[in-house]
């Protein structure tokens, strides 16, 4: 079918759907900045990787085992730059991200602990880690589970794609992660070696002995080596299941999005529900611990509030005495939504929407002020704060689109705009990333670390990469963090011309509304003098379908995932497009590899 913009829009028989955009407009500032902003990602990028990656893609430090500073580390040194890419950046970042991951790979399978026993034959083995937490297993995967957005036909991603959720399905007999009867993830460390079926130490999370004075700066401000074991020491409690396992969820959906087979899926659900009817059974509270028997509290005397990570879990700071609450039960949260994403089903955001009510139920007045627990132990409640908890909560309206689910969360911004009453928001914003990156190299380029006295979290804070202003603006999404989370959003943007993921060169746009139904879209061609075609595509992965399309007084029904867009020289327009939310599998292929 096509449709143009210069007369009544009007449908013809053959797909795909197409509009035109021949009506010309003065670029408007938020278009030149997006492109700007591409722009200064890129050249800055380049400059970064060129300081602190060799060659081999291998990054410039001292390698080591630990949740301290561990091979999770390195590879987040390229955070944002996946989905810098899929947003229409160079495709140097394509080229760039993957030297890294691939030298990451091959340097940390290399790299040996000494006295760490299941890391001693490699940090990594069949190209993920041994076993460790979630916390520091998704922040590992955090580049990989995004390459799908722009890459998902190279041959080593479909491979590693599906070996790294057959850890989790038990298709590798080497790594019984999974407990199919219980219904359980086995143990809070877990990976291709398996689960760790013993109370950990303070060694184990550690990493091996390392001279710290007038060397390392260590991120939790340990000054020695014996500070690092001190900072784990009550670090036991390992096995077991926990909410944070939940962040495995995210290999079974992409492995989903990349093959369609059931099997994945059929798997993220048994577990997620698992999960949700625990949530249920415990008043509504997500537990923090999961014994081998598959009961609540299982492995910790029969408190569901016990764990690592849990609940009940403050721990003293061995440098300074102070206390400090490291509660990690709102990492689940991704395992729920990654459910969402595949059903649509309101009960996956339930979970959370109930767990928010019941915690903030339990609210006080504390010296004249209204606070919230965060923590629970054995004498209840505690650890209450001034704001209401809200963990999850803006992400349940964003899903939902629910009018009353925007009291699970505070003042946005972002949503303000959308609302029609921030209308300065998208430049600011995107100015705002603009001066981060700004921030950022010149931060690196005054670092005067050398290989040998640099831990792979050292030049993290360098990381120019700055992307939440564009995907609010563009893509109507929000960041997935930095857990190996998929990228949820309204929209994305394809070169058929080109054919790879991105907005083309030239050309700008802008979500300027949302609601269930619909969004509201600007689209710009900032390039003069030659035309450009972009294809929309209906969610992150195809999720979602277009079911019609309005510009000015005139409308047409569409019953499509993607529409392509044909813009004059310097012309725009502003496009309402209906639409059914989740109502597709989500998909990794490229829309011209499904049509």
């Amino acid at each position: 079918m096509a449709l143009s913009s210069a007369t009544s829009l009007r449908l013809e028989a053959a797909p795909p759907a197409t509009i035109r955009l021949d009506r010309t407009v003065s670029p408007p500032e938020w278009a030149l900045l997006e492109r700007q902003l591409l722009v200064a990602n890129t050249a800055a990028c380049r400059e970064y990787f060129g300081r602190y990656f060799d060659e081999r893609g291998y990054l410039l430090c001292v390698e080591r085992w630990g949740g301290d500073d561990g091979p999770d580390d390195a590879i987040e040194n390229c955070n944002d730059w996946p989905i810098l890419h899929a947003l229409g950046a160079n495709n140097v970042i394509l080229q760039m991200y993957k030297k890294a991951w691939e030298g990451h790979l091959r340097q940390y399978t290399l790299a040996k602990t000494v006295e760490v026993p299941f890391a001693r034959d490699g940090m990594y083995y069949k190209e993920f880690p041994v076993t460790f937490d979630w916390v520091h297993n998704g922040e590992g995967l955090t580049v990989f589970n995004l390459q799908g957005l722009s890459d998902p036909n190279d041959i080593r991603f479909g491979h590693r794609v599906r070996r790294f959720a057959g850890f989790y399905l038990n298709e590798d007999p080497g790594a019984p992660n999974y407990d199919p009867k219980h219904k359980i993830i086995r143990s809070l460390f877990n990976g291709s070696r398996g689960p760790l079926m013993r109370k950990a130490t303070g060694l184990d999370w550690a990493g091996d002995p390392i001279e710290i004075a007038n060397r390392f700066s260590l991120g939790h401000g340990e000054r020695s080596y014996q500070e690092m074991v001190d900072h784990f020491k009550d670090y036991n409690d390992i096995v077991g299941d926990h909410p944070q396992n939940l962040l495995a969820t995210s290999l079974a959906l992409n492995a989903f999005m990349l093959t369609g087979q059931a099997k994945y899926r059929d798997w993220l659900f048994e577990y997620v529900d698992a999960w949700r009817k625990r949530t249920m059974d415990n008043k509504g509270i997500i537990p923090t611990n999961i014994g081998l028997d598959g009961t609540i509290g299982g492995a910790t005397d029969g408190k569901w509030y016990g764990g690592v990570y849990g609940w009940a879990f403050t721990v003293v700071v061995p440098q300074t005495g102070a206390l400090a609450h490291r509660n990690t039960h709102y990492l689940g949260h991704t395992g729920f939504t990654n459910a969402y994403l595949l059903s649509g089903d309101d009960k996956y955001l339930d979970v959370w929407r109930q767990q928010i009510k019941a915690i903030n139920a339990q609210s006080k007045v504390i010296d004249g002020k209204r606070m919230t627990p965060r923590m629970y132990g054995d004498k209840g409640w505690y650890n209450f704060t001034p704001s209401p908890y809200s963990s999850g909560g803006f992400e349940t309206w964003y899903h939902s689109m629910k009018d009353s689910d925007r009291s699970l969360f505070g003042g946005n911004g972002w949503v303000s705009y959308l609302d029609g009453k921030n209308p300065g928001y998208p430049s600011s914003a995107l100015r705002g990333d603009l001066e981060r990156i700004r921030s950022r190299v010149a931060g690196s380029r005054a670092d005067t670390t050398t290989p040998d006295t640099r831990l792979a979290d050292d030049p993290m804070k360098f990381n120019p990469a700055s992307v939440s202003s564009l995907i609010q603006l563009m893509l109507g999404g929000i960041h997935p963090g930095h857990r190996g989370q998929a990228l949820h959003a309204r929209v994305r943007y394809f070169d058929p011309v080109t054919r790879r993921a991105g907005i083309p060169d030239g050309v700008a746009a802008l979500v300027e509304k949302m609601d269930h139904s619909s969004v509201t879209l600007s689209l710009v061609n900032t390039d003069q003098l030659n035309t450009r075609t972009v294809v929309i595509q209906a969610g992150g992965y195809a999720e979602h379908q277009f079911t019609g399309l309005t510009r000015g007084d005139d409308s047409v029904e569409l019953d499509s995932d993607t529409l392509r867009v044909q813009l004059a020289p310097g012309a725009g327009g502003r496009l309402v497009l209906a639409m059914k939310r989740y109502t597709n599998p989500p998909t990794m292929r490229f829309p011209w590899d499904r049509d």
